[in-house]
């Protein structure tokens, strides 16, 4: 087996591993910080002995702040807005980050978009605005909202990770886990946790597997796997999320939230197929 080969298996083991966060949560009857403190806290020990491992060092800069900032926002708001709407609905809304990303870079970086940058940005709106207009699949308009929010950190923690070196990286990824630990984990003092069989089981597959491990799968996988083949094979992660709760508690989208969805997750993905190929044909030395 080709390492290229061995780099797109795991990356779309790794999109199977991220996928299983909606129906997990779901399953926990805790309060949504609880779950994403305690979710954070087992990531971040499996994160730091995988650091240890491979001799990776610490490192505290703002660049690595400004990663564990983000990651630790992601968690809480994708947590509480799979609580508060459907599994479908928190992750597609997530799957937008791009989008704002491209809108960070035009208006405080001046970055000039192209004829597909602005297509891109008026579909993904469309699609999201669909997703506020529809009544019929059990999500609520707050949960909706902590969703976006939810795709704002994502984009954030794009833009904190990009053409960042390997420790720093790493070192923000755990920062990050922490401080969802730190400011998570104290909750279930305020609200009501009970420890039973289905919810230990279930925040220890949250954190070990849907968090920690997947992470790990991830290093490795980065390794082999091109950049654009990874962010196509993340969106398996869009297209599985719903279909495990849907089969395990029955919960669907409504129709106008499924047409919403269609459209944001292949305007994005077409969108990440031409940038892929725009990037890699500039980087291609003039003869």
């Amino acid at each position: 087996m080709s390492g290229k080969t061995k780099g797109t298996l795991l990356m779309a083991l790794c999109a199977a591993m991220w996928s299983t966060g909606g129906v997990l949560t779901k399953l926990i009857p805790w309060n949504s910080m609880t779950i994403a403190g305690f979710r954070s806290l087992i990531a971040a020990a499996i994160i730091g002995l995988f650091m240890l491992a491979s001799h990776k060092k610490m490192c505290i800069n703002r660049r690595s702040l400004a990663i564990s900032i983000a990651l630790a926002g992601m968690a809480f708001c994708y947590i509480s807005a799979t609580k508060f709407t459907t599994a479908a609905n928190a992750i597609t809304l997530q799957y937008t980050a791009p989008v704002f990303l491209l809108l960070y870079q035009a208006l405080f970086q001046h970055k000039k978009l192209r004829v597909p940058d602005y297509l891109v940005v008026f579909v993904a709106l469309g699609g999201i605005a669909l997703f506020f207009l529809d009544q019929l699949g059990g999500g609520t308009l707050l949960g909706n909202c902590i969703a976006v929010v939810s795709g704002l950190f994502y984009a954030g923690y794009f833009l904190t990770t990009g053409e960042v070196e390997e420790n720093t990286s790493f070192s923000g990824l755990f920062m990050g886990n922490v401080l969802a630990a730190v400011i998570g984990v104290p909750t279930m003092f305020l609200f009501d946790t009970p420890f039973t069989q289905q919810s230990v089981i279930g925040i220890l597959a949250l954190g070990i597997v849907q968090l920690g491990l997947s992470y790990v799968v991830y290093a490795f996988a980065a390794r082999t796997c091109p950049p654009l083949s990874c962010a196509l094979l993340s969106a398996l992660e869009v297209l599985l999320n719903p279909v495990w709760v849907f089969f395990t508690l029955g919960e669907r989208p409504g129709p106008t939230a499924l047409l919403g969805g269609a459209v944001v997750i292949i305007g994005v993905t077409l969108w990440t197929i031409w940038d892929g190929r725009q990037t890699a044909v500039s980087a291609v030395p003039e003869k």
